[in-house]
């Protein structure tokens, strides 16, 4: 009994000790496993895991590996921003057609529009300028006649300007600037030059015809600006109240081009569904005598009107001259040179106008009147022809002007002459300034200068020098140097 006693004091007391060996060695395991970890993190990060007690041995509790700092900037760069990487809908609003590169047989024509409208935009932007400029800084040219021309330049001005760069730009990238707007604008602003240019020829037709029928024909007097003003808005209200439907008619359409599948813009005449019963009505009306209203109003009228006052005005001028002789002879052949001089002036206008506007107005009434059915592609092309004479007209009509017109040749090249003495040293524009005057001065001694300068100034010889001595600088660009 006692040696079974014994047997089972050994049993357990070695049991014990194998339990506490068990513990130990997996302790030291543990503590090896921990080291080895922080040594070598890098490496074990996806597999190493701390184990604690018994207790959380026994849930299985896995810690997050340490990523070191080399890693965190690698992460961040494979995980960037949300902000960029975020999915988002385009609808190619954006995208625009590029016929200049890659270069491609379209490309040669695209150069050759881009070559055209820049010889046109400058000779025609140069031109205006210059005309608008000699009438404003030249006291003598104060008269409704030149503030006539001067206005017709500013609206050919405006049309260039404006009109030009959207037609270009649309014919190029298949796209319009600003939009539905400029679908309204651009014909707004055409029809309107064509409405200015329309009177503008009607009142100097009228001009001249009064001047050959009248009793005391004179050179034509500075004016104040109150009475030019008066005149000049009779054309501009005109113009732009004729040319008001074009504000309601266009509008602007998008499509998806089926070659490129880029989008096409294009302005279609269709008035809009939101306006008045009324209104809309009358727009459709103003759409379909369109063609007909211009051709009428803005071609024949003009055309019609100024060849009648000619025909009219040679008429009076033939019955005129065998009845006064002596008061012909008598009369200065610088009035007879002045007289041809404007009627020239006149001619040109009519002339360059009627060459620009002619073929528009031809191919539409062919096509009206015959019913050929035109593909889009013609009608796009001859729509861009019928403007590109318009920009032509607006660019060729001041060059003109300063070559038929000698007042304002003559104050054309007055200005560049002063331009010139301005580049010259202080002496030598001092000695020609004086040397000026004093030819001035002499010229305009005797009694018949200062009676011809008073008719063509409506002022004495001593009020108009006062004008221009008092008025500024800019003022005197007009009279010699």
């Amino acid at each position: 009994m006692l040696s079974l006693l014994y047997a089972l004091t050994l049993f357990v007391s070695s049991v014990q000790l194998d339990k506490r060996a068990v513990e130990n060695i997996k302790m030291s395991l543990i503590e090896s496993s921990s080291s080895s970890l922080l040594e070598s993190s890098s490496s074990s990060s996806s597999s190493a895991h701390h184990r604690g007690d018994e207790g959380v041995r026994a849930h299985h509790h896995h810690h997050a590996p340490r990523v070191p700092r080399a890693s965190r900037s690698k992460l961040r760069e494979r995980h960037p921003d949300p902000f960029f990487t975020t999915p988002r809908t385009f609808n190619g609003s954006l995208r625009v057609h590029n016929p200049l590169f890659p270069v491609t047989e379209e490309s040669y024509s695209a150069y050759a529009i881009m070559l055209l409208a820049l010889t046109v935009f400058s000779a025609g932007i140069v031109g205006n300028l210059a005309l608008m400029c000699i009438v404003w800084h030249s006291y003598s040219l104060k008269s409704t006649w030149h503030c006539a021309l001067a206005s017709l330049a500013l609206w050919d001005f405006t049309v260039l300007f404006f009109c030009l760069p959207v037609v270009i730009f649309n014919e190029l990238t298949k796209r319009r600037l600003m939009g539905d707007l400029s679908c309204r604008i651009v014909p707004y602003v055409e029809v309107t030059s064509l409405g200015v240019t329309t009177f503008t020829l009607c009142a100097l037709s009228i001009d001249r015809f009064h001047a050959v029928t009248s009793v005391q024909a004179r050179p034509p007097r500075v004016e104040s600006c109150q009475s030019i003003l008066a005149k000049l808005s009779v054309i501009w209200v005109g113009s732009l109240v004729l040319a008001a439907p074009e504000l309601l008619l266009w509008r602007l359409e998008q499509r998806v081009s089926p070659r490129t599948g880029l989008p096409v813009d294009s302005c279609s005449q269709e008035p809009s569904a939101a306006l008045p019963e009324t209104l809309y009505s009358l727009v459709l009306t103003y759409s379909e005598a369109r063609m007909w209203w211009r051709f009428g109003c803005f071609f024949c009228l003009p055309l019609l009107f100024t060849g009648a006052c000619q025909l009219l005005t040679r008429h009076v001028a033939d019955e005129k001259r065998p009845s006064s002789v002596a008061s012909s002879a008598s009369s200065s052949p610088k009035k007879q040179r002045w007289e041809r001089q404007l009627t020239r002036t006149v001619v040109a206008l009519a002339s360059v106008y009627a060459v620009c506007s002619l073929p528009e107005n031809a191919w539409n009434i062919v096509l009206a009147s015959a019913g050929v059915e035109v593909g889009v592609a013609t009608l796009a092309l001859l729509a861009l022809i019928g403007q590109f004479l318009l920009f032509v007209r607006a660019a060729a009509t001041p060059v003109l002007l300063l070559c038929v017109s000698r007042s304002l040749g003559q104050a054309f090249m007055d200005c560049c002459c002063c331009c010139c003495d301005e580049c010259l040293p202080p002496d030598s524009s001092s000695t020609s300034s004086s040397t000026n005057a004093t030819a001035v001065s002499s010229s305009l001694s005797s009694p018949v200068q200062e009676e011809k300068l008073k008719i063509v100034s409506g002022t004495s010889p001593a009020e108009f020098f006062d004008k221009v001595k008092d008025a500024p600088v800019e003022l005197i660009i007009g009279t010699p140097c």
